[in-house]
């Protein structure tokens, strides 16, 4: 017959392949999946075959994509900065969010110099972990607030406490810009009455007044050096400047409004302008408009917000609400809660806030510490393990993973293992939120110095 069938052992497994003789050769290949050979050859009248694995090179691994790079500061010791006209309620936001005590008296500029705290992130899977390990010592992961003296309109040009406020603020890197929408005779507003929407345009406007002096001062430097001096280099970073003064002082808008490639956004990273920042809107309402969830401002509101920062968020709340709360035990809270039928903002503003810094944290879980490690979206496994110690980065071997869902589905680490969920992973993985780690690396490497 000048056709047959011969049986080839492919990836471990049996199979039939069908092929033509070539009598004239008298000799065949008959080629199966994973590069597998067999040749046939005549001999007195009979066939023999002779099977081999022929070696492939091995596939080239596909490099792991790069996370997008983060328009502002990069690093995890990052601060939300807390923003508003004078009187608004921002130091006693800050008060009721860090259980601080800072001046918060009925008068313009109460706030001079900023007052910083740091207030722990909530989180539901940080608990879960607690309960399962009982651990000796528990570390949360943390937010950092700075309360920045109050805005007035002219600031941008040293009204008010103007300048200080302005060195003050480019030091955060996310703000919380708090508008008050609350009636009280007792609290004096410095523009005479109470308009939440005239108030976010008179911030928004100083804020984006003050990047249009910074822009114009640093787009002079820049042309000196890249147009008439013909330095190359800089060419990038001139052309996002210059991308950044069009929006600034044509269009009227915020820099973060506009859409940036990722060398673009390195080269804005390196004069971190104030419209860049993420902003979170905090709306300030009195305790009876926020039990019952009206006020005649919200809808104003979110009309200029989707306007002017269509991606933000705005978060209702009552610092009057929330100072009463601070002054009760748990039991007393709840009841007072329950009475109004509504619930505490403030772990919502907090973890808003930190997501808004493009933070997150991974845990280490086990019988002597849980501790949420805050780093940043993004963040590579052998960066993640440096978060720890430097020398874990430095001889990063793996990084043992399995997420919280797993984890409390299967209540047990060897449980999950058992499942298989338990994963090995090695230097492109990028950490997430919430990841449970158990980092292996080599403990003398970087010790050794090299031979002359």
């Amino acid at each position: 017959s000048d056709a047959f069938y011969c049986i080839v052992r492919s990836n471990k497994k049996w199979r039939s392949r069908r092929t033509n003789l070539d009598k004239s050769r008298q000799i065949i290949e008959i080629h199966a999946s994973k590069a597998v050979v067999c040749e046939c050859h005549f001999v007195d009248g009979r066939l023999s075959l002779v099977v081999s694995a022929r070696t492939m090179p091995p596939k080239k691994k596909a490099a792991a994509p790069e996370p997008p790079p983060l328009i502002g500061r990069p690093g995890t010791n990052l601060k939300v900065g807390i923003v508003g006209l004078p009187n608004v309620g921002k130091s006693s936001f800050f008060n009721v969010l860090t259980k601080s005590a800072a001046p918060a008296e009925n008068f313009p500029f109460c706030t001079i110099d900023p007052n910083e705290n740091r207030v722990a992130v909530p989180d539901e899977r940080f608990e879960y972990l607690c309960t399962q390990h009982k651990p000796a010592s528990r570390v949360p992961a943390y937010l950092h607030i700075t309360d920045i003296a109050g805005l007035v309109k002219g600031a941008h040009e040293g009204q008010g406490l103007g300048n200080a406020f302005l060195s003050h603020i480019r030091g955060v890197d996310a703000f919380f810009h708090v508008c008050r929408a609350f009636e009280d005779e007792d609290v004096t507003h410095v523009e005479g009455d109470v308009n939440p929407v005239r108030d976010l345009e008179i911030i928004s406007e100083e804020l984006r007044l003050k990047d249009v002096d910074y822009v114009e001062k640093t787009l002079a430097g820049l042309e000196k050096t890249c147009v008439r001096g013909g330095d190359k280099k800089q060419k990038p970073e001139y052309d996002a400047v210059n991308k950044a003064k069009a929006l600034l002082c044509e269009e009227k808008k915020d820099v973060r409004s506009a859409m940036w490639s990722a060398a673009e956004i390195d080269a804005l990273n390196k004069h971190l302008f104030l419209t860049s920042k993420p902003v979170v809107y905090l709306v300030n309402l009195s305790e009876r408009d926020y039990a019952r969830k009206k006020n005649k401002w919200l809808a104003k509101i979110k009309e200029w917000v989707d306007e002017r920062d269509p991606f933000a968020l705005i978060i209702p709340f009552s610092a009057e609400l929330e100072a009463k709360l601070i002054d009760m035990s748990p039991e007393e809270q709840d009841d007072h809660l329950a009475g109004l039928k509504t619930t505490t903002m403030l772990p919502k503003i907090i973890k808003t806030g930190f997501r808004a810094l493009q933070l997150e944290y991974f845990f280490t879980a086990g019988p002597d510490e849980v501790r949420a490690w805050t780093v940043q979206k993004g963040t590579k496994a052998p960066q993640a393990a440096g978060r720890i110690h430097t020398d874990f980065e430095k001889g990063f071997i793996m990084a043992e993973v399995m997420s919280f869902d797993d984890f409390k589905e299967y209540e047990t680490e060897l449980a999950a293992k058992a499942a298989g969920k338990y994963r090995q992973q090695g230097r492109n993985y990028i950490v997430l939120d919430g990841d449970i780690i158990f980092f292996k690396f080599n403990a003398g490497a970087g010790l050794a110095t090299k031979k002359k």
